[in-house]
């Protein structure tokens, strides 16, 4: 019970993050009949996608989700003064995971050097990329090892939300929702607003 109580924000989040791998698995059959092989179920897709297209956008759209959630704990922190870093570990591996399936699932249809024919495939590359570090260093056990380092490697994020904005951005028009949300988030970081928002928490608080 003890063991629930102080890990259920994160057991919460693993499992809101593998619930959509079931769409997924549902979209792909798998033939052991002549060794191992993974083919895309026709008609899976619905709403007008093909399976493909489907799954581009199910593991295209988890991840940056996933990622939009990461940042959005620092500013759900100044505004409410509530904080868990491990669900914050915990959400930036979903966004890792995601991002790693989405590439996964491209090169697999694509072929790894159409990564590098278009800006949009560029920059998500990247961002795959800067996740890998993130990925592996998100545990208790990296921050001891890196100190203040760990903080600045994490800081990387940022650079990666904003490649993986570049990315949707060229491809459809719900960047928008994401870059707004992220946006605030920014704003809501600037000392002067930070400590101004913090001042009236702490307010609030004491009157309460």
């Amino acid at each position: 019970m003890d063991f629930l109580k102080k890990n259920y924000g994160w057991m919460l989040v693993a499992i809101l993050a593998s619930l959509p791998l079931l769409v997924l698995i549902n979209m792909l059959e798998v033939n052991l009949s002549n060794g191992f092989s993974i083919a895309l179920v026709e008609g899976a897709g619905g709403e007008g996608k093909t399976t493909l297209e489907m799954l581009y956008h199910v593991s295209g759209e988890f991840a940056i989700r996933w990622m939009t959630a990461v940042l959005t704990c620092t500013p759900f922190f100044i505004l409410f003064g509530v904080t868990n870093l491990f669900v914050r570990q915990a959400m930036g591996i979903a966004t890792a995971v995601w991002s790693f399936i989405h590439f996964i699932i491209f090169i697999w249809a694509e072929g790894f050097l159409e990564t590098f024919t278009q800006v949009n495939y560029v920059a998500g590359f990247i961002a795959v990329l800067i996740l890998i570090p993130l990925f592996f260093t998100s545990n208790r056990k990296s921050m001891k090892l890196l100190k203040m380092n760990w903080k600045k490697l994490q800081s990387l994020a940022y650079a990666a939300i904003f490649l993986s904005l570049v990315h949707v951005a060229i491809l459809e028009k719900t960047w928008i929702i994401y870059a707004v949300i992220v946006g605030l988030g920014f704003i809501i970081r600037i000392p002067s607003v930070r400590k101004k928002i913090m001042a009236i928490r702490k307010k609030k608080a004491g009157l309460a």
